[in-house]
């Protein structure tokens, strides 16, 4: 695979993982990775970047769609949107550091957006979580000696 390819495929994984649709930009970085296709501070920076835009993508789902909560098609279940609700009350903004976490990441973007978080404060905070997240999983794959 070319690096074009390569930062394409992360990009695009790494954007529909932060939406409510389910996938593992994760994987997909270490795969590169490991293939040696791309130039790992390039893939955690696509990859960063296609996340905190999905992710924005969720945030305004919530800001502009809040009437609409609790409609079958509304793209957050309760079940999900209680829990990512019961993080921002105990943490307040401050829980956006970890909208990376499986489960309750995609929904605290959401309910970031109906709490009407400014945006350029949801940036910075889920920017920093996210980059930290890829980073961290870069270093530990380019630097643990894995089978």
């Amino acid at each position: 695979m070319d690096e074009l390819s390569a930062y394409a495929l992360i990009a695009l994984s790494a954007f529909l993982s932060a939406t409510l649709l389910p996938g593992s930009s994760e994987a997909v970085l270490i795969g590169l990775l490991a293939a040696g296709n791309g130039e790992p501070a390039t893939l955690v920076l696509i990859a960063s970047v296609g996340n905190v835009t999905g992710a924005a993508v969720n945030w305004t789902i919530g800001r502009f769609l809040a009437q609409y909560e609790g409609r079958r098609w509304f793209p957050v279940d309760p079940d999900r949107a209680r829990k990512a609700r019961q993080w921002f009350d105990r943490y307040g903004v401050w829980s956006l550091l970890v909208s990376w976490l499986p489960v309750v990441g995609d929904p605290l973007t959401v309910i970031a957006g109906l709490a009407r978080v400014g945006f350029w404060r949801f940036l910075l905070l889920v920017s920093a979580g996210k980059a930290g997240r890829y980073a961290m999983i870069a270093s530990a794959w380019l630097h643990w000696p894995f089978p």
